[in-house]
């Protein structure tokens, strides 16, 4: 081969690699503009994703008050959790226990009560006692 020709194909050569690096700029300005993009997106749907949990906060936080004031037997320190369905669990739980505890209440009251009214009137009990002893009972028990 002639030196005019060797030239002729290193020239060619460089020039195919000149157009394959402008082709391969081309495409990686390409995918930085769509990096660009997709992080803008994802910007954007973080910031959503965060308004959406502080909505459901408040809504949470809403129920959690609306459940309190149509359950106002339960104490407000047993109705526990982040999302609807922990508090519907807690209200549950909380409400057997109020029912058990007014269960006791209610069955102690009954055992302790004490009837209403003076107790009946007797005197005390004789028997098994001497003649002797009814006596003396007698005489310390009348009125002077």
């Amino acid at each position: 081969m002639s030196d005019k020709t060797k030239d002729t194909e290193i020239e060619a050569a460089v020039q195919s690699n000149e157009e394959t690096l402008i082709d391969g700029e081309a495409a990686n300005e390409g995918l930085l503009e769509r990096i660009a993009r997709l992080e803008e997106g994802i910007a954007l749907r973080d910031a959503e994703l965060a308004d959406l949990k502080k909505s459901l906060e408040n809504a949470v936080s809403k129920y959690r008050t609306a459940v309190l004031s149509a359950a106002p037997d339960v104490p407000e320190e047993m109705i526990k959790g982040v999302t609807i369905e922990e508090i519907d669990s807690s209200l549950e739980t909380a409400r057997g226990m109020v029912a058990q505890i007014r269960q006791q209440l209610e069955t102690n009251a009954v055992e302790a009560s004490v009837p209403a009214g003076a107790p009946t009137r007797s005197g005390p009990n004789l028997e098994g006692l001497t003649g002797e002893a009814k006596i003396k009972v007698a005489l310390t028990t009348q009125p002077k």
